[in-house]
C-alpha cells in the first residue's frame, strides 16, 4: 500500500499499557471477525455461534475477571500503530465523502490498541476474539498481534490484508450508522438459531462488500493500492471463510452453523464492492443469492 505521507487518525485511543483481564463477559453487543482466532483455538469443537457470544444475536453474562496489569507498548510497535491511524484516516475520509452525497453526515468511530483483553460497553472483549467492533460505544477494537495471527496461521499477510480488517470493522461502523445492526439485533429471540447464524452471515458478507467500497474509493482518490495488494485482500477475506476456517480446524463443514459466510461468498462481495464502490451494491438483506 501507498500510505507514505498520509495523515493519521486522531481518532485512535492507545490501551495497550492500561489493566485488561483474561476473561470474556458479555454485555451488550459486538460484531467483527472475532470468529477468527476463536475458530483456530476452539476448533469449533462446541458449535459455538461467535455472534451468540459477542451478543448481536444473543445475549448473556458472566463475571468479568480481575483487572490485571499490562506491560507497556512495544517501541517496534510504531510503525503498525501509525498504518493502523493511516487506514482509519482513509477510512474517515472515504466515509465522509459517501455520506456528504447521502445527505447524511459521517460520525467516525475510534479505534482502541489493546493487549490480551479490554473492557468495552459490549463486555470485557479478548484478544482470542480478533479485531471486532462494539456498536454500544461505537468503537473498533484491534490487538496488532492478531497481525501475526493472520500470517502465520490464518497463511494472509500483507498490508493490504490488514488495511482489509480494519475496513471491515469500520464495515460495521458504518452499518451501525445505517440502522441494518439494530434491525438485525431486534431479531434476537424472535428467529431460530439457524435464521439468526443466517442474519449474521448476511451482515459479515455486507461488512465485507463496504470494504471493497472503502477500497474502491480510496484508490481512486489517492492511489494506494500497488500491485498484489488486491490479491492480499481476496486472499485474507478466502481464509477466513467459515467453510475454510472449519475445515482446518475439525477437517468438516457444517455449512448450518456459518455466521460469517464461505470463502467464495466473502470474496465475492469483498469484490463487488471494490468493482462498484456503491454501497446500494452491498444490500446482501435483499440479494436472493449470496
Amino acid at each position: 500500500m501507498r500510505l507514505d505521507g498520509e495523515r493519521e487518525s486522531s481518532n485512535v485511543e492507545d490501551m495497550r499499557g492500561r489493566g485488561g483481564g483474561s476473561g470474556f463477559r458479555v454485555g451488550g453487543r459486538g460484531i467483527g471477525l472475532g470468529t477468527i482466532a476463536i475458530a483456530l483455538v476452539a476448533g469449533w469443537i462446541f458449535g459455538i455461534n461467535p455472534l451468540t457470544i459477542l451478543g448481536v444475536l444473543g445475549g448473556g453474562g458472566g463475571m468479568a475477571p480481575p483487572l490485571e496489569q499490562q506491560a507497556p507498548p512495544a517501541s517496534s510497535d510504531e510503525p503498525m500503530v501509525r498504518f493502523v491511524k493511516q487506514v482509519l484516516a482513509s477510512t474517515e475520509d472515504v466515509w465522509t465523502v459517501q455520506f456528504e452525497q447521502a445527505g447524511s453526515t459521517y460520525q467516525a468511530p475510534r479505534l482502541a490498541l489493546f493487549r490480551g483483553a479490554v473492557p468495552t460497553a459490549c463486555g470485557q472483549g479478548q484478544s482470542a476474539m480478533g479485531p471486532f467492533y462494539c456498536p454500544a460505544d461505537r468503537k473498533v477494537y484491534l490487538d496488532l498481534d492478531f497481525y501475526e495471527v493472520m500470517k502465520s496461521r490464518l497463511g494472509a499477510p500483507g498490508d493490504f490484508a490488514q488495511a482489509y480488517v480494519i475496513a471491515h470493522e469500520v464495515g460495521h461502523h458504518v452499518q451501525n450508522l445505517m440502522g441494518v445492526t439494530d434491525k438485525v439485533d431486534s431479531m434476537r429471540g424472535r428467529v431460530s438459531e439457524a435464521q439468526q447464524n443466517a442474519l449474521s452471515v448476511r451482515l459479515e458478507l455486507q461488512a465485507d462488500c463496504l470494504a471493497g467500497v472503502w477500497a474502491h474509493h480510496a484508490d481512486a482518490t489517492r492511489q494506494i493500492l500497488e500491485q498484489g495488494d488486491v490479491d492480499e485482500a481476496l486472499n485474507a477475506a478466502s481464509q477466513i471463510g467459515d467453510d475454510a476456517l472449519q475445515r482446518k480446524s475439525q477437517g468438516t463443514v457444517v455449512p448450518e452453523s456459518f455466521t460469517h459466510g464461505t470463502s467464495a461468498q466473502r470474496v465475492a462481495w469483498f469484490k463487488r464492492g471494490l468493482q462498484t464502490g456503491s454501497v446500494q451494491q452491498c444490500n446482501t438483506f435483499e440479494a436472493r443469492g449470496l
